[in-house]
C-alpha cells in the first residue's frame, strides 16, 4: 500500500507540473501573438510631435522581431532595441515629416559600434539640412555617447553631471597564466604574424606584431572621432586632442568653457526648450514618439517593379543554418541563392559586420557571391566589422564600401588544438588508453601533444586555406596574390587605410552602398527588400531557451568576468580552422 500511495503521488505530481508548462507554453504564445498584433500597428504621429532618439539601447542591424520582449521569461530580460535600418529610415523620414518639429536625443553610454555610430551621426547632421532642430541631453555622457550627441545643434549636461573625454584604451585579457595552473596546453598553429587571435592564450602580452596593429587599430579610430566631433563643434583637432590628452574636462563648467557643451541645464529646463520648439504653452504636455514605436510606419523603400536585395551578414561565421546573429552559411548561401535567381532583383548588397570565424564556411558563401556576381552587380557594404573570414565573404563584391573606422582586413587563418593530458592525469587523475588502425587514426584528440608529423600535415592545411584566401581576395581586388600576401598575415586595418591600399573602393555609408548597387543596374525607380527572413520569434525561443536560461545565470554568476567566460567558451567550441578577427579587444 505504501509504494501504490508512492507512485501514485508521483504521478500526480508529474501530472500537474505538465499541466503547468503546457499552460506555461500557451500564455507565452497567447501573450505572443497579442504582442505581435499590438507591433504590427502604425503609430499615429500628432502635430509639432517631438521625435525621442533614445540611443542607450542596442543598434542592431536589423530590429529584432520579439513579441516575448516583455514577458516575464528567465534570459529574456536584454532590451530588443532597434535596427539600423530602421534608425537611419526614421531619421530620413523625419527630415520631411511634417509632424516631426525637432528631434530629442537621449544617449548616456551607446551599445554599438564606432562605424554603426558614425552612420547614425551622419544620419543626424543630413536631418539638420530640414532646419529643425537636434537637442541632446544627458547626466553623463561617455564618449561614444557625446560622439554622438555632438551632431545635435545643442548639447545640454546636467549641472551636475559628467562629461568623459579622455583619449581611448585598448586593453586585451591573457590566459596563459590561467591555462598553466590548470594544466591546459593550447597548441597553436596559424598563418601570418599578425593573426593574434591566438596570442592570449599562449602569450602573457601582445607581441610587438599584435601591438603595431593595435596601436594603429585605436589611433584610426580615435582619429576619426576628434574630426568629426571638432567639425560638428567647430574645434581644431589638435585643441581636442589637448583637451583629452590633459584631462582638462574635471567639471561640468570645463565642458562649457571649452565649447564642448552649450550650457548645463536640468531636465525640466530642457522640458521647457522643447515646448518652445514644439509650439507648446507651457502648461501643455509634449506631444513626442519614441523613434521604436515612429519605425512601426516605415514602409518598404522605394517603388516599382525593380528590386535591390539588402543580404545581412551579421555576427561570426558557422556551418549551418546560424540565426540572426551568426552567419550560417546555409542560410545566408539560401539566402545569395534566391535573390540571384529573382528576375525581378536586379543588384545585390551585402551588409557585412562580422569578426569572421569558419574558413570552410566563408569559401561557402564567397562561391555564392561569385556565381551572383556574373548575373547581378554585388556591392558590399562594411559595417563596424568585416574581418577576416567577414571580408573573406565580400572580398569578391564588384565594389566595397566602408566607414573610416570600419575594422576590416585581417586576411589570415589560424587553428587551436588544446590539450588536457596535464589537467586530466595529473591534475585530476585520469588515463587514457585505446587502439588505432593508422598513425595518424586519432589526429586532432585533445588529451594528448600533437605529434611532429599531426603539426607538418595541420600547418600545410593552414598553408594551402591561406594560399586560397589570399588567391580570393586577389582576383576579388584584381591585384597580385604576392601584394596581397604583403599587406595579410593577418593584419588589421581601418577603412581609411583599406581604401588606401585596396582592400575597400570607397568610404561611404549603407545608404551609399544601395544607391551605388542601384546605379551600377542602371535603375531609377526601385524597391529594397531585405534577406534572409527573420527567424520565427516563436521558433527561436522554443529552439534557444535553454541556452537562454544558461547565459542568464552565468552571467549572473560572473557578472562583468562574463565575457572572459564567453572568450575561453568560444575557443574550446572552435571546429575547423578559424579566419578570424585576430583580437577581441574593447575600447573605452
Amino acid at each position: 500500500m505504501r509504494e501504490f500511495f508512492k507512485y501514485l503521488f508521483a504521478s500526480m505530481l508529474g501530472f500537474f507540473l505538465s499541466i503547468i508548462v503546457v499552460f506555461f507554453i500557451c500564455f507565452v504564445i497567447i501573450a505572443a501573438a497579442i504582442s505581435s498584433i499590438d507591433d504590427d500597428k502604425t503609430v499615429t504621429v500628432g502635430a509639432n510631435s517631438v521625435l525621442f532618439l533614445n540611443l542607450d539601447q542596442p543598434i542592431t542591424e536589423r530590429t529584432p522581431k520579439n513579441p516575448f520582449g516583455n514577458l516575464p521569461i528567465v534570459g529574456g530580460e536584454e532590451k530588443d532595441g532597434i535596427g539600423l535600418n530602421d534608425l537611419l529610415k526614421s531619421i530620413q523620414r523625419a527630415k520631411t515629416d511634417d509632424n516631426i518639429k525637432c528631434i530629442y536625443l537621449s544617449v548616456s553610454s551607446p551599445n554599438a559600434g564606432f562605424a554603426t555610430m558614425r552612420e547614425v551621426r551622419n544620419a543626424l547632421i543630413d536631418f539638420k539640412k530640414s532646419h529643425k532642430k537636434i537637442l541632446a541631453y544627458s547626466e553623463v555622457y561617455t564618449q561614444g555617447a557625446y560622439y554622438l550627441a555632438s551632431a545635435a545643434d545643442k548639447v545640454y549636461l546636467n549641472p551636475e553631471g559628467a562629461l568623459e573625454f579622455k583619449g581611448f584604451s585598448s586593453e586585451l585579457t591573457f590566459f596563459k597564466g590561467t591555462l598553466e595552473k590548470v594544466g591546459v596546453e593550447m597548441q597553436v598553429i596559424r598563418v601570418g604574424n599578425y593573426k593574434s587571435a591566438v596570442e592570449p592564450y599562449i602569450l602573457d602580452k601582445m607581441s610587438d606584431y599584435n601591438r603595431k596593429q593595435v596601436t594603429a587599430y585605436v589611433g584610426g579610430l580615435y582619429n576619426t572621432f576628434l574630426t568629426d566631433i571638432g567639425q560638428t563643434r567647430d574645434i581644431q583637432k589638435d585643441s581636442l586632442y589637448s583637451i583629452a590628452d590633459n584631462y582638462k574636462i574635471r567639471e561640468p563648467k570645463d565642458a562649457v568653457n571649452f565649447k564642448m557643451i552649450d550650457g548645463l541645464k536640468y531636465k525640466d529646463e530642457i522640458l521647457e526648450e522643447l515646448k518652445a520648439i514644439s509650439g507648446k504653452t507651457k502648461k501643455q504636455n509634449i506631444s513626442s514618439v519614441s523613434v521604436n514605436d515612429y519605425a512601426k510606419n516605415n514602409s518598404a523603400t522605394g517603388s516599382g517593379k525593380d528590386k535591390v536585395a539588402v543580404i545581412y551578414a551579421n555576427g561570426e561565421i558557422t556551418g549551418g543554418e546560424g540565426s540572426d546573429n551568426q552567419i550560417g552559411s546555409e542560410r545566408i548561401s539560401r539566402a545569395i541563392r534566391k535573390a540571384r535567381l529573382d528576375d525581378d532583383i536586379k543588384a545585390i548588397v551585402l551588409r557585412v559586420n562580422s569578426p569572421g570565424g569558419s574558413a570552410l564556411a566563408s569559401d561557402v558563401i564567397w562561391r555564392e557571391i561569385v556565381l551572383t556576381k556574373k548575373e547581378k552587380p554585388v556591392i558590399a557594404s562594411f559595417g563596424d566589422v568585416a574581418a577576416s573570414g567577414g571580408y573573406y565573404i565580400g572580398c569578391a563584391a564588384d565594389s566595397i564600401f566602408v566607414q573610416p573606422n570600419t575594422i576590416t582586413g585581417s586576411i589570415g587563418v589560424f587553428g587551436i588544438i588544446p590539450n588536457f593530458q596535464n589537467l586530466m592525469t595529473n591534475k585530476l587523475g585520469i588515463t587514457f588508453d585505446g587502439v588505432k588502425t593508422g598513425k595518424y587514426a586519432d589526429i586532432m584528440a585533445t588529451n594528448r601533444p600533437m605529434t611532429e608529423g599531426e603539426r607538418f600535415i595541420i600547418q600545410n592545411e593552414l598553408n594551402r586555406i591561406y594560399s586560397g584566401f589570399v588567391s580570393r581576395v586577389a582576383d576579388g581586388r584584381k591585384k597580385s596574390k604576392s601584394y596581397i600576401d604583403s599587406i595579410g598575415g593577418g593584419h588589421v586595418w581601418i577603412g581609411t587605410d583599406a581604401v588606401q591600399i585596396g582592400l575597400a573602393d570607397r568610404i561611404g555609408s549603407f545608404n551609399d552602398a544601395i544607391k551605388s548597387a542601384a546605379k551600377k543596374a542602371k535603375l531609377r525607380d526601385y524597391k529594397v527588400v531585405e534577406y534572409p527572413d527573420v527567424i520565427d520569434p516563436l521558433k527561436s525561443l522554443l529552439e534557444e531557451s535553454t541556452d537562454r536560461i544558461k547565459t542568464y545565470y552565468t552571467k549572473q554568476e560572473l557578472g562583468d568576468n562574463f565575457m572572459l567566460y564567453q572568450q575561453m567558451k568560444k575557443v574550446i567550441a572552435s571546429s575547423g580552422i578559424q579566419a578570424r578577427m585576430p583580437f577581441e579587444a574593447v575600447i573605452k
